[in-house]
């Protein structure tokens, strides 16, 4: 499915262009799943896993950013090891 190869591609865009901040803080994130109903599920990794900011970033953040370059994403969602 070409279309939603070219999606995954625009996820990892956005959370590569998140990476620094993320880094900065100790944390990390990575993309696990994207779902038939479109929402983006990331890992996330380091400081990031217990940090009370963390569903800020995910909303404010990486969906912010993704919704920029692929508005058919629905949201983001934070899954467990």
């Amino acid at each position: 499915m070409k279309d939603k190869e070219t999606l995954i591609q625009k996820i990892n865009q956005s959370i590569d262009q998140l990476r620094p901040f993320l880094h900065a803080d100790g944390g990390d994130m990575e993309f696990v799943d994207l779902t038939e109903d479109l929402i983006v599920k990331v890992r996330l990794l380091g400081s990031c896993s217990d940090c009370s900011m963390s569903h800020m970033t995910m909303r404010a953040g990486l969906e912010e950013a993704l919704k920029k370059v692929a508005p058919e994403v629905q949201s983001v969602e934070a899954v467990d090891e």
